[in-house]
């Protein structure tokens, strides 16, 4: 236990369990959400591919080499699996203007619309921060948010 600012006793256990609790929810609902959906019609991707439109959203829009060695996998089997993201509409190569030889990966908006799944819980997650919380403190998150993000994960800054 140590203190923080305002006196507050700190836990690093219950804020790692607090954490973990929190991103497994985010998780979770995204799940269900892509789940409910099995009912209405076959489900579009895989959960591999699934990842793996996530990891090239995530790492913007990175060429097959960068996303082969960001999942550690050799070049031909992500070829493979950007293929396939590609014939569902999901993915798409973007030839560089500067290198004609290079292409970059990029999501397309069915990709971003499968994706809205789980940031329209993160917008009411959001939404129930401003009613629930003063002004002040939803700055100091943010602010916190922000170096967690930039500075403390920089490690995974694409």
């Amino acid at each position: 236990m140590r203190t923080g600012k305002g006196g507050i006793e700190l836990s690093h256990d219950s804020m790692e369990l607090a954490f973990n609790s929190i991103y497994t929810k985010f998780k979770l609902h995204y799940y269900q959400k892509i789940f409910s959906r099995f009912e209405e019609r076959e489900a579009s991707l895989t959960a591999v591919e699934t990842f793996c439109a996530e990891v090239i959203c995530g790492l913007g829009e990175p060429t097959v080499n960068t996303f082969a060695k960001f999942v550690s996998i050799s070049q031909a089997n992500a070829a493979k699996k950007i293929q396939n993201l590609m014939k569902k509409g999901y993915v798409r190569k973007i030839q560089s203007e500067s290198d004609q030889r290079i292409f970059h990966l990029s999501v397309t908006e069915k990709y971003h619309q499968y994706r809205e799944l789980y940031t329209s819980f993160v917008g009411e997650v959001v939404e129930r921060i401003h009613s629930n919380f003063s002004a002040e403190d939803v700055r100091n998150f943010e602010r916190m948010l922000k170096v967690i993000d930039e500075e403390l994960m920089s490690e995974l800054n694409v």
